[in-house]
């Protein structure tokens, strides 16, 4: 293809006129190559100009849901996908502890209160003890690595953008507490578990997605992720400050001086799990005797990894410990608290009852009243106050149907559950049962709303993925550039050049008296 005619189709089919200063230039430019991919640019036109973009410009603070930047598009992905496998493996132990404590209670009961540990230094604890403060710290140390992420690079880095997950989460968290409260001061009953319909579980909500297959647009799906990252630093405050037993002064120091020593080593460069593994359990294990709840320890170490890259390094510490650390809690850590924390009685009664007691209803309509209400709320509060807008692509349906998927509460509502009624273990055992059916019911009224507009979320999706010049970047991140509209009109020019050969290769078969190909 001839230069002028290269550039006569680039005038034609780019509708985006070009820069004012490079006007002229680009009409009597002759073309070169540049680089090793053999992409045409006009010279006197700069190669960064025409090279494909990396990352989007940043977002405008006013747009509630709007496009991502590409890393951050490319990470909320890459830690969905994970949590999506972990949830529905979440998924799975909870109806293995449901079928196994209602078909053979004994043995479940006899495993979950099986006791190890040295007990001399008071780690003497049940299976269903080591995989609720045990193993759960992992989980909490991945949520601590995505709060240092968010906080310093993410969606709450500018306060502009910050301020809408935020309020949403506040309010998410705020509204179910009072529903609670007030449905146990009408009923009577006892307001410990006012906490326990507070959190969202994002890997359950992520599974109840997979399940449906419903096609989230990357917008929703990260607002889900930040507004669950805000949920969990409530969650960890709630815990650490109204669920701390009496304090031990003396281990609480020494899990301070293990946490300042994991935060020294960061700073000097240090490097080797064999240094750090066993400097973690030491900080879990003071912090447990401390009588701060042992989990705290994960938040902590996660929030001092450093999330910036220095130069020479592929990946900050945090990103690499995180991909490493995160398979392990969604894929085993999260299934085996499940497995040892939702195996509760489902019997017609049992069930019944929790529609009748006032601590297990507040919990039910606190999931799927209080959290819906709340975030939605939240959401448009923070809008309306904020001068922001919506994202034209979506509506406040689409924001409804995410405001009752967060009400599906279930890891880190059965932990508060277990700490919140732990003198009352009748209680405890109703108030889970209280959790999986709120966050059942939670899970039903989000698939109903979220297929209604599941057609709209698959066009958005597609139309996110879309990479017609095969550069590996989705052209919605470049198609307002120079060297997209080249790609183009080369991968065009190909496919017509085909076409044109087929053509003759017909038109010979029809001349030799072969098939009409007219």
């Amino acid at each position: 293809m001839s230069a002028g005619a290269l550039r006569a189709s680039l005038l034609r089919a780019n509708p985006i006129p070009p820069h004012p200063a490079n006007a002229t230039r680009l009409v009597d430019a002759p073309v070169r190559l540049v680089g090793t991919q053999e992409t045409c640019v006009p010279a006197g036109i700069d190669a960064q100009e025409a090279a494909p973009v990396t990352e989007q410009s940043p977002r405008r603070s006013s747009v509630l849901l709007d496009r991502l930047p590409l890393p951050e598009r490319n990470f909320v992905a890459d830690a969905l996908r994970t949590e999506t496998v972990g949830g529905i493996l979440l998924l799975l132990s909870a109806v293995v502890a449901l079928i196994w404590a209602n078909t053979l209670h004994h043995s479940y009961e006899t495993a979950s209160d099986f006791h190890f540990g040295p007990s001399a230094v008071g780690l003497y604890l049940s299976v269903a003890h080591w995989t609720a403060d045990g193993l759960l710290a992992v989980f909490f140390f991945v949520a601590g690595i995505e709060l240092k992420r968010e906080l310093v690079t993410g969606e709450l880095h500018e306060p502009a953008k910050a301020a809408l997950p935020v309020v949403a989460a506040v309010c998410g968290m705020a509204l179910p507490a009072v529903v609670y409260t007030v449905v146990n001061v009408a009923g009577g009953g006892s307001l410990k578990g006012w906490a326990v319909p507070t959190a969202t579980d994002i890997a359950f909500a992520l599974a109840v997605l997979a399940v449906l297959g419903t096609a989230l647009p990357s917008a929703l799906r990260a607002f889900l992720l930040t507004l669950a990252v805000v949920d969990d630093l409530l969650a960890i405050l709630i815990i650490a400050i109204f669920f701390t037993s009496d304090l031990d002064y003396a281990a609480l120091a020494g899990a301070v001086a293990c946490l300042v020593l994991f935060w020294l080593l960061q700073r000097v460069a240090v490097h080797g799990w064999y240094v750090y593994v066993p400097l973690a359990l030491v900080t879990w294990a003071l912090m447990y005797n401390s009588g701060v709840h042992a989990t705290i320890s994960g938040v902590a170490m996660g929030l001092m990894l450093r999330c910036t890259r220095r130069e020479g390094e592929e990946q900050a510490p945090a990103e690499r410990i995180e991909h490493l650390v995160r398979p392990l809690s969604a894929g085993l850590a999260v299934p085996l608290f499940a497995l040892f924390a939702a195996g509760v009685s489902v019997s017609g009664g049992a069930l019944g009852d929790v529609f009748r007691r006032p601590e297990t209803l507040g919990v039910v309509l606190g999931l799927v009243f209080g959290k819906t209400l709340g975030v939605f709320c939240g959401t448009w509060l923070a809008v309306r106050f904020t001068r922001a807008k919506l994202n034209p692509d979506l509506s406040w349906p689409d924001v409804l149907a995410l405001a009752t998927l967060s009400g599906i509460g279930f890891t880190v509502s059965l932990l508060i559950g277990e700490l919140a009624f732990a003198a009352h273990p009748r209680l405890a055992d109703e108030a889970k049962a209280a959790v999986l059916v709120g966050s059942l019911i939670a899970a039903l009224l989000a698939a109903v709303l979220l297929k209604l507009r599941n057609n709209r979320y698959r066009a958005l999706t597609a139309e996110e993925e879309r990479d017609d010049d095969e550069d590996g970047i989705p052209d919605i991140y470049v198609q307002d550039r120079f060297a997209y509209h080249v790609r183009m009109a080369e991968i065009l020019e190909r496919k017509a050049a085909e076409h044109r050969r087929l053509a003759a290769l017909a038109r010979q078969d029809r001349d030799a008296g072969g098939p009409d190909g007219a």
